[in-house]
């Protein structure tokens, strides 16, 4: 058992780490929250001084701003569908006994590991390139116009490749689940008539819920911020300006941190009520 003075050593060794931490997420967002109520031009004499609320009223009024809020949830939702469907899908499929099963998995987790920015130019030129892409020269063996996916179809476009970039993710941590699952139940099932259908809908997606809720709220984190793609590919037109690029166009144009600070503020309050509603559902299925 633990005495008072292990425990109280327990805290000394990690206070260095607790500070950093704090420091490393408190400094940032403290920053923010002071320059979004200032009107800071770095190019035009620096800080103009206190504006209050001007910078918030000014980035909500925008004409963009909640077609950006459309754009960003578009996003999200059209990501996690494909990837959730297909990460069961494939997490079921490599849980199979089969010829080459470790090369087929390494293959499969391999797009995980690749930078944004490079999955991002692949897609652009060698598949989506409406000349000399892979995409366009296969709908001309059809007999098919190619299509200009990065401009008539950009939105698709761009859920395909984020859902590509973040797709072994899903797979991986529901591979893991499903190998969880006590093979005596489905088994069970199996020999009381159960049909697969059944046995995958009342067995195994009950087993998967936990890694599901999992998979979705670490995902959601990172494609609120979602960036790199969009600068490579699109830059913002054909409505693919999420909330994240409208806060680096808006710091472009005005050169005012102030106002991308004031950006950044409505992109924290976004990221914490979908945090909140997900930890509701998370902490329904983990109960």
């Amino acid at each position: 058992m633990a005495t008072k003075a292990s425990r109280s050593a327990a805290r000394v060794m990690m206070a260095p780490a607790v500070i950093l931490l704090l420091g490393w997420m408190l400094v940032p967002l403290i920053m923010t929250l002071w320059f979004s109520f200032r009107t800071y031009l770095p190019l035009r004499g620096g800080d103009q001084g206190w504006t209050g609320f001007d910078n918030y009223v000014r980035f909500v009024t925008s004409s963009s701003f909640w077609p950006a809020i459309a754009t960003t949830l578009t996003l999200l939702i059209g990501v996690l569908v494909i990837t959730i469907v297909l990460g069961v899908l494939l997490a079921i499929l490599l849980d199979q006994p089969m010829w080459g099963q470790g090369v087929v998995r390494i293959l499969v987790i391999a797009p995980f590991f690749v930078m944004p920015t490079v999955s991002a130019l692949v897609w652009k030129n060698i598949f989506m390139d409406p000349t000399n892409g892979l995409f366009a020269h296969l709908w001309r063996f059809f007999g098919a116009e190619p299509v200009s996916w990065l401009s008539d179809a950009a939105m698709p476009s761009i859920i395909l490749i984020v859902s590509w970039q973040w797709l072994p993710f899903a797979t991986l941590i529901l591979l893991t689940a499903i190998q969880s699952l006590d093979s005596e139940q489905l088994e069970a099932a199996e020999m009381d008539g159960a049909s697969v259908l059944s046995r995958f809908f009342y067995i195994a997606l009950p087993h998967l819920s936990r890694a599901i809720t999992i998979v979705v709220l670490i995902q959601t984190i990172f494609l609120l911020a979602i960036f790199a793609e969009i600068f490579v590919t699109t830059g913002g037109a054909f409505g693919t300006r999420t909330l994240s690029y409208l806060i680096f166009q808006r710091v472009l144009e005005s050169q005012n941190i102030g106002l991308g600070s004031a950006g950044g503020v409505y992109a924290i309050i976004l990221a914490n009520i979908v945090a909140i509603f997900l930890m509701r559902i998370v902490g329904k299925n983990l109960d």
